[in-house]
């Protein structure tokens, strides 16, 4: 397979040394994987352009007590302590959460929302089949609306679970991280705030002048974080553009990539934003090193009936640009 025939939603990437394959997980499609149900897939390669058929390595159905088994989205897998451990993100509309006071999160008015959260299970293999490691719960606090769960370790080894804190609970949508116990089975603590949505400067430059109502919401959405030579941390993350004028007077826009960087190399920051690096309604995309050393991107585009597209990218210092897209890789478009 190659990747413009292949289904690919919040795609990420372990270029594995050992093996010398690239698996690429994706949520589960049964187009492609033949097998029903919420879970995870993954393809594999050994140049980035000619993948196998997809195997599912996590099904939600297969989990013992796992309180929904809806969602799948945005898995990533991370070795760990000498195993693997797969977060996807899960929701269920039959559970809804306690109504916050208006005001709690700066909304005006309490807003009605249900479960939803990253999830961790673990396997010995990249391969899986992975194990939920408490099925009872998402990972994140549960009565917050989360999404998109990726692992960072600081430089003391502690690990953390980053996370996108939903829009659809608070408005203006933030980036927030928590501490992992050892065995990343569960939380320590309290979450931290690390940056909103609308703290990126771009996006209220793009708003159509003379348009009412432009006010948020404002969406994050696919944290992934990075270790640079000058010993600053990145993050990529997506939201959506401004640009836009509805004809119901609102203001939208495409989702984008973009990306934001901790000078102090802290994962409480504080983060400055930069300019996307990649539109045209393209995001949740991810960093890799190949195996002859190219740092690579990996996102999804277009939002929906999405496709994988590759980018060689350059980092100077902090700083993070696309040299080109490899349409040789990922068929172009």
């Amino acid at each position: 397979m190659r990747l413009p025939d292949m289904p690919l939603h919040d795609p990420f990437i372990v270029a594995d040394k050992k093996t010398g394959t690239y698996y690429l997980y994706t949520s589960n499609d049964r187009s492609v994987s033949g097998v029903d149900g919420t879970g995870t897939m993954v393809y594999r390669s050994r140049n980035l352009r000619d993948w196998m058929r997809p195997v599912v390595i996590f099904l939600a159905a297969d989990q013992e007590g796992l309180w929904t088994t809806h969602g799948g989205w945005a898995p990533e897998v991370h070795e760990w302590g000498g195993k693997y451990y797969l977060f996807t993100t899960l929701h269920d509309q039959d559970k809804p959460l306690p109504i916050p006071p208006p005001s709690q999160w700066g909304t005006p008015f309490p807003i009605g929302n249900y479960m939803r959260g990253t999830i961790t299970a673990v396997s010995d293999s990249l391969l899986g089949p992975f194990t939920v490691i408490d099925p009872s719960r998402p990972t994140p606090p549960e009565n917050l609306m989360t999404l998109d769960g990726t692992l960072y370790v600081d430089p003391s080894g502690q690990p953390w679970m980053v996370y996108a804190h939903e829009w659809l609970q608070i408005i203006d949508g933030t980036m927030e991280a928590i501490r992992l116990t050892p065995d990343l089975s569960g939380t320590v603590g309290d979450p931290t705030c690390l940056f909103k949505a609308s703290d990126a400067f771009w996006i209220s430059e793009q708003i159509p002048g003379g348009v009412p109502h432009q006010l948020p919401p404002y969406v994050t959405d696919g944290p992934q974080l990075y270790r640079t030579s000058d010993k600053s941390l990145i993050m990529l993350w997506s939201t959506y553009e401004k640009n836009l004028a509805n004809p119901d007077g609102t203001v939208g826009g495409l989702y984008v990539q973009t990306y934001a960087v901790s000078k102090s190399g802290d994962i409480k920051g504080p983060w400055s934003q930069r300019r996307p690096l990649v539109r045209n309604d393209s995001g949740h995309g991810m960093l890799f090193h190949t195996f002859d050393g190219r740092l690579m991107m990996v996102l999804h585009r277009p939002f929906n009936n999405a496709r994988g597209k590759l980018y060689e990218m350059q980092l100077l210092g902090h700083e993070l640009r696309v040299l080109r897209q490899r349409t040789d890789l990922d068929g172009g478009g």
